[in-house]
């Protein structure tokens, strides 16, 4: 069993650190964990995918990753995914994996959809590779405002009281009996009224960016968070 302080002031922070576990997670089932010296190997077999990902170099530059530790994740998602690119339903397979305790279906959703950043209904290398720099090599304000994207289901740049719901039932759903104790029908919405008396400063309704980032920089549980999962691959 997975004890969670569900009932704590630190909300916010089962969300952060579930959506970097869930990457953590994804990073295992790819098998990104022994490093490799296969570089040839790998750069020519990136010629015979369908999605041919950008030059390594390029990716190098535009993200906070090695040229190897590029080979090492391309490696891996090449693997999973022999076509060059994740599907909602490839990414739902995955994280059920991981979570047969739960319904992961809902959370892979919207990670996917934070993930999918051109919105085309599918996740590149790129798309993948630049996700992963920001949750595990960015700085508090870029892994913030990734969890912020994430929480805005409608990318409208506010985070709604309903799109707050939204994602812890998911987290629920996702943790199913990992949960100790069992969580009560109602624990979701409460949590959410918790989370906005915190960061909705003006209560207006909804949480802004700058909202979210202030006061998520003032909680020392979530600056911790953001530190556990750096350096991992």
């Amino acid at each position: 069993m997975l004890t969670l302080e569900w009932e704590s002031e630190g909300l916010q922070t089962v969300g952060i650190v579930v959506i970097i576990f869930a990457s953590l997670k994804l990073l295992h089932l790819l098998g990104l964990i022994d490093f490799s010296e296969d570089t040839v190997e790998d750069e020519m077999e990136m010629a015979t995918v369908r999605h041919r990902p950008e030059a390594l170099e390029l990716l190098e530059a535009q993200s906070k990753f090695t040229k190897k530790e590029l080979q090492i994740l391309y490696r891996g998602f090449k693997n999973e995914c022999p076509s060059g690119v994740f599907n909602e339903k490839t990414f739902k397979e995955i994280y059920s994996q991981f979570f047969p305790q739960g319904d992961s279906t809902t959370y892979a959703h919207f990670l996917f959809n934070a993930f999918d950043t051109d919105h085309n209904g599918s996740v590149s290398f790129e798309d993948f590779v630049m996700g992963l720099s920001i949750l595990l090599r960015g700085t508090v304000q870029e892994k913030l405002n990734w969890a912020f994207n994430l929480y805005d289901i409608n990318k409208d740049g506010y985070i709604t009281k309903e799109e707050m719901l939204d994602i812890m039932k998911a987290i629920y759903d996702m943790m199913g009996k990992c949960t100790y104790p069992v969580l009560k029908e109602d624990a979701p919405r409460q949590h959410v009224e918790t989370f906005f008396q915190k960061m909705d400063k003006n209560k207006d309704g909804v949480v802004t960016i700058d909202e979210f980032i202030e006061s998520c920089q003032k909680d020392e549980n979530i600056m911790r968070s953001m530190q556990l999962f750096e350096n991992v691959i």
